[in-house]
């Protein structure tokens, strides 16, 4: 239940990171330094927060949590 909850919440939050880390990319505003380095950061976000789910019985699926008329938390 609650770990869930939070592993969803951390995962929402990591796809929100991701997706300005694209628009900056595609804004040119960072180094290729930078984009490596945030690249990096992402993928080990994410294989970690599948990591803990894992240690919790969940699936990755199972992170997108139903808000019933609001539809899924996540895409």
């Amino acid at each position: 239940g609650l770990a869930k909850l939070v592993l969803s919440l951390i995962e929402l939050l990591r796809r929100l990171l991701e997706r300005q880390a694209i628009r900056r990319l595609e804004g040119g505003s960072l180094t290729d330094r930078q984009v490596e380095e945030m690249g990096q950061a992402l993928m080990k976000l994410e294989a970690k927060v599948y990591e803990m789910a894992g240690q919790f019985g969940l699936r990755p699926e199972d992170l997108n949590l139903d808000l019933g008329p609001l539809g899924n938390l996540l895409e």
